[in-house]
């Protein structure tokens, strides 16, 4: 025979018992948070450590954008295209760039990350007296 009170302390108890469960588990949620901060801290100042500052470059600079585009027969190519004359900063190191040299290979705009950049040997030149073997050219 059950008495209303053996329900009554049942209830009571099966709340007591979700209320911990519960107090459990925040506790826990607090603890894995505490832990990935910390662990995503290391991983940031390990990143850190060896990583450089990008090159900053004006407008009118000449540089070569790395090929990102791979395919069959390219593993011998060139793996920097250009020469390209900036012609835009969109800022967080991005850049517009304008191909100079229309004979070689390579888009003819584009947009590139300063990572996938470097200055073009000679960058300083004017766009008129950049000729056709200027990018072919190793002069010291």
């Amino acid at each position: 025979m059950r008495l209303k009170e053996d329900t009554e302390i049942l209830n009571l108890i099966q709340q007591e018992t979700r209320d911990i469960f519960v107090s459990n588990r925040d506790e826990l949620r607090v603890k894995a948070k505490e832990q990935i901060l910390k662990i995503q801290q290391e991983n940031k100042k390990n990143y850190d450590k060896k990583r450089k500052e990008s090159t900053h470059y004006q407008i009118g600079d000449l540089v070569a954008i790395k090929r990102t585009q791979f395919g069959v027969g390219m593993k011998l190519k060139p793996k920097y295209l250009g020469p390209y004359r900036i012609t835009k900063s969109k800022g967080l190191n991005r850049y517009d760039v304008e191909k100079v040299d229309m004979s070689k290979e390579g888009p003819k705009k584009t947009s590139s990350a300063a990572d996938f950049m470097k200055k073009w040997p000679g960058g300083n030149m004017d766009n008129n007296t950049l000729s056709e073997d200027d990018g072919n050219s190793s002069e010291d």
